[in-house]
């Protein structure tokens, strides 16, 4: 079994295999769906060099230069993909640095693209948000509304909507709260307006407990099944829409507020960004 394979098998690393031992160092930093994105990147380069020849912890700047023109020219990854994937390259060497693995991080001077100011990410119009709710709100299957209104009224991260439960509903100070879990494991409490707090009481139906959204399986919606949904309500919406995908309705939210003059500040704790270049982004 290779080192990259071994990133994933939940096993302890061990002293025998001095580049598994660095990845679990480096990827222990991590919770929940950071680490396992982390572990996807860091996967993906250590799979590069595999193929390559090239040991990761011997690896020479120009190696990792090639590692990005591999990126950008074969694979044709956006900026952004390229630059988040090389932030997790240049945390393990400089881990590797800290642990006294390596004496330099062979990343450390790599030259990664610019990253628009801009998101490529394109949101829908207010009348187009309006039709996609409707759409979503006269459907036969009563998570589809819920779902919709998670991500374009309260801006869920697709993640965040999916992994709601039924149990994590309740009341505060006498408004109707959702209990989510965000990134880095964070868990806050997100007002519901009574359009959202009308549409997941539709979902739970007589349900005490369990996955708050469900597909048609009967188990908790995944990120595909989500796509695919709002990819049917936006076929049959009677307004023509984008090709659509989870993040444009959460893109969406943001924009809506913006525009309507909402303070960037308020954006921002509304979103839960961390940064507020990432709300204007």
């Amino acid at each position: 079994m290779t080192t990259f394979e071994l990133l994933s098998t939940g096993e302890p690393a061990t002293g025998t295999d001095p580049l598994r031992l660095a990845a679990a160092a480096y990827l222990a930093r991590f919770t929940g769906l950071s680490r396992t994105h982390a572990e996807s990147d860091l996967r993906i380069y250590f799979v590069w060099c595999a193929e390559r020849g090239v040991d990761p912890l011997a690896a020479s700047r120009a190696q990792v230069e090639l590692y990005v023109r591999w990126m950008q020219e074969v694979r044709r990854f956006k900026p952004s993909t390229v630059s988040r994937r090389m932030t997790v390259v240049l945390g393990f060497y400089r881990t590797c640095v800290i642990d006294g693995v390596l004496a330099h991080s062979p990343a450390e001077y790599v030259r990664r693209p610019a990253v628009p100011a801009e998101s490529p990410t394109l949101g829908l119009t207010h009348l187009q948000l309006e039709a996609l709710l409707g759409t979503a709100r006269d459907s036969a299957n009563p998570f589809d509304f819920a779902l919709v209104c998670l991500l374009g009224l309260l801006g869920l991260r697709i993640f965040e909507a999916t992994g709601a439960n039924i149990d994590d509903l309740g009341e505060e100070r006498g408004h109707r709260v959702l209990k989510v879990r965000g990134k880095g494991g964070k868990t806050v409490l997100v007002p519901l307006p009574p359009a959202v707090a009308r549409a997941v009481d539709r979902a739970a139906g007589d349900r005490v407990r369990g996955p708050l959204l469900l597909n048609r399986y009967g188990t908790r919606m995944d990120r595909q099944a989500a796509t695919r949904r709002l990819v049917a309500l936006a076929q049959t919406s009677r307004m023509r829409m984008p090709r659509i995908h989870p993040h444009m309705l959460r893109h969406t939210f943001v924009t809506a507020m913006l525009d309507a003059g909402v303070d960037l500040r308020d954006v921002q704790i509304a979103a839960r960004h961390a940064d507020p270049r990432t709300t204007m982004r």
